[in-house]
């Protein structure tokens, strides 16, 4: 079984979300969100090392409020940089020399079932880069302000997936990659950018990510047994 470090960048800003401290600390289910996302990976026994990323304004609020519970999972705590590809390189220099896989996933994304988890670990074990996406379907238009400009040809993007995480690869792929890349948008781009592929395996519509307060409503939806 390959031994896994998983980073949850949690510092950005949340500006869309529009509430006064982060989302990750907004209840969910009875509990701040960041405690569902920790403990996705907490108690799985693959997993060694849990490293939390966190905004410098954020660590008064977290020492106040999630010291004994951030203690229960074993997370390291770790202050982010400016950009999200910076909050990533901070923790790698915190990662374990014993791990075979690193995986990246978004702080806010407190709901992925574990098979998917299981399927995406399996795959990046044995291919060295994998990600979970979903297909994209129906259809597509571009839109500027309040105004429909154009109706994208389905054929155009009907191999399209969208983005989800976690994203897992070798250690020493994914510590090249960030030693020789730029900033990205997500981890898969800069593995991409040193050539190596990267496999998609399906993920799952429960493994929404919260950007906005109607976000949070329907994880909580998806938290209801």
């Amino acid at each position: 079984m390959a031994r896994v470090c998983v980073i949850l960048p949690g510092g950005g800003s949340g500006k869309r979300f529009g509430a006064s401290e982060n989302k990750l600390f907004q209840p969910l289910a009875g509990r701040p969100l960041i405690m569902h996302t920790l403990e996705l990976f907490a108690q799985r026994s693959d997993v060694i090392q849990l490293i939390l990323v966190h905004a410098q304004v954020d660590r008064a609020w977290i020492d106040a409020n999630l010291q004994d519970a951030l203690a229960a999972t074993g997370a390291l705590l770790v202050e982010g940089g400016a950009t999200r590809s910076e909050s990533v390189r901070n923790a790698l220099a915190t990662v374990r020399d014993d791990v075979d896989l690193i995986a990246v996933h978004d702080a806010a994304r407190p709901i992925v079932p574990q098979d998917a988890i299981d399927r995406v670990f399996a795959k990046a074990h044995s291919t060295g880069a994998a990600m979970l996406t979903m297909p994209i379907h129906g259809t597509v238009k571009r839109v500027e302000g309040d105004t429909i400009t154009d109706t994208l040809d389905r054929e155009a993007y009907h191999n399209l997936h969208e983005a989800q995480t976690p994203q897992v690869f070798q250690r020493r792929l994914l510590l090249d990659a960030y030693a020789n890349g730029t900033d990205a948008t997500d981890d898969a781009a800069l593995v991409e950018q040193l050539g190596h592929p990267v496999s998609a395996v399906r993920g799952d519509l429960r493994n929404i990510k919260v950007t906005r307060p109607e976000d949070l409503q329907m994880a909580e939806c998806l938290q209801t047994p």
